[in-house]
């Protein structure tokens, strides 16, 4: 616990550290807010705007971030167990999710837009194409973890491929599919906000930094870049938090310690 307590205080006081100098220098330098406000300046308008930071947050996050999170992580996993049942689909389906996940999210936004309408379902969609193959290619990976001597013990005991699955296979596959949820929970937000540029409701994060951009409103773009920051980080670290009380016997939570 007291290296649990000192790592987060590390961070925490660099942070502060970081946010003074940053008051000191923009203050200091009288630089434009224009340019970049101070960090007293984006706190007051992120109290004074709160109504519409909420309304963004609940626009962005709450629909299009953890439904497409949570179908593109799902179809990924289903997915990748297919694969594993079938050789033929995995060298026909690994290479193409290599192409798909090379594609950039300004490419796929304006079609998804086209598809789906302005709303949700259409960032939505981004997040799924986004999320999908990493969870496919980690969790394939992930099943070939478990050694042959473990997969011949399962064969001694008679244990079906789904017993094999669930008591060998998946178990040895966790950190791996953990992975893929930690870096899916950063692409997920990332891939909606981006998403929002090519076409939204007026509410939402990505709109509402295109729009402010364009009405010279900084302070107010800083404010929903910080409320992001935090609900990203916030989302990676309940992932992260899941993964060490499902995964608390392997060794890279364990840490090596007896």
């Amino acid at each position: 616990m007291p290296e649990t307590g000192f790592g987060l205080l590390i961070p925490i006081v660099f942070g502060l550290a970081l946010l003074f100098v940053w008051e000191v220098v923009t203050r200091g330098a009288n630089v434009p807010q224009v340019l970049l406000p101070a960090p007293s300046q984006i706190w007051a308008r992120l109290i004074d705007s709160v109504p519409t930071l909420i309304a963004d947050f609940q626009q962005t996050f709450m629909k299009s971030v953890l439904a497409g999170y949570a179908m593109g992580c799902g179809a990924g996993f289903v997915v990748a167990i297919l694969v594993d049942r079938s050789p033929f689909l995995k060298r026909g389906l690994l290479p193409i999710g290599n192409f798909v996940s090379a594609l950039p999210i300004i490419g796929i936004a304006p079609i998804m837009v086209m598809w789906f309408g302005f709303d949700w379902p259409s960032k939505a969609a981004v997040v799924v194409a986004m999320t999908f193959f990493p969870m496919l290619v980690n969790t394939v990976a992930g099943l070939s973890q478990a050694s042959e001597i473990e997969r011949d013990l399962m064969r001694t005991y008679a244990a079906s491929y789904w017993q094999t699955l669930f008591k060998l296979r998946l178990p040895a596959a966790a950190p791996f599919i953990f992975n893929a949820l930690k870096i899916n929970s950063t692409l997920a937000l990332i891939g909606a906000i981006v998403a929002e540029f090519f076409g939204t409701p007026i509410v939402g994060m990505g709109f509402r930094i295109s729009t402010e951009v364009g009405r010279l409103n900084i302070d107010l773009v800083w404010a929903e870049i910080a409320v992001a920051a935090v609900a990203g980080s916030a989302f990676y670290g309940v992932i992260a938090l899941i993964e060490r009380a499902v995964t608390f016997w392997h060794p890279s939570v364990r840490g090596g310690r007896a």
